[in-house]
């Protein structure tokens, strides 16, 4: 068996969870899965419907993007996830979707606010929308810069990605990552569904209030603090 077949499955897995959750429509979206002992990741092919994938579909990736093993094109992306990893040493998944309302804020070039409990239970902050890429990075290596501009809208607002897994690139679309390629499909099902709640919000009140501090904490805290007590043990 190949020494690649559990991160082949992996990404396969993750990424047949994409339509099934409504996340992406034709092909418009990727997960890898990562093996950083092997030092390479497994990403869907470009292009490929996601009924027409397979396992052994799923291409090979070292982290400079160079195909280690696979007949097909890997997924256009891919350099994207390849700088991501070599960079965030403690990803072992990413997920880049078009999903609509989380595209639809980074259309908008706009942060989603934290306005309720839901979003708090993943995260302390405002989720950070990246600034469009300047006209030299797009004509350059575009998908490699994309990478960059990932990584330096975080760095510029004090992030880190091990604390904020998700990020909207301005006027592209969200790309999220975690330990495991279940644990980014899991942040990009939770991203679109915050940023449809905070699209209704604003529709319903536009100047409605962010949520309060004590709740931004309780939330997260009971969830993911020292003292949580979410869930089972």
């Amino acid at each position: 068996m190949s020494k690649y077949k559990h991160i082949q499955e992996a990404a396969y897995h993750a990424n047949m969870q994409l339509p099934k959750l409504g996340l992406v429509l034709f092909t418009f979206g990727n997960v890898s899965a990562a093996d950083r002992e092997l030092g390479v990741f497994a990403i869907k092919p470009s292009g490929v419907p996601y009924d027409e994938l397979s396992a052994d579909k799923m291409v090979i990736v070292d982290f400079d993007g160079k195909t280690v093993k696979g007949k097909l094109r890997p997924s256009s992306d891919t350099l994207t996830h390849a700088v991501l990893y070599r960079h965030w040493e403690k990803i072992g998944g990413i997920v880049h979707t078009h999903s609509t309302y989380a595209t639809a804020w980074a259309q908008s070039q706009r942060d989603i606010p934290i306005f309720g409990t839901t979003h708090a239970d993943h995260n302390t902050v405002d989720i950070p929308c990246a600034p469009p890429m300047n006209d030299e990075m797009i004509q350059g290596d575009y998908e490699y810069q994309t990478g960059f501009q990932i990584m330096n809208a975080l760095q510029n607002k004090g992030l880190s990605y091990e604390e904020v897994e998700m990020v909207l690139v301005g006027n592209h679309a969200p790309f999220t990552w975690g330990k495991t390629p279940e644990k980014a499909v899991y942040n990009s099902a939770v991203l679109e569904a915050v940023a449809q709640m905070a699209y209704l919000t604003e529709q319903i009140r536009k100047d409605a209030p962010r949520l309060q501090d004590s709740l931004i904490k309780k939330h997260f805290e009971r969830k993911h603090g020292p003292d949580s007590y979410y869930g089972q043990q």
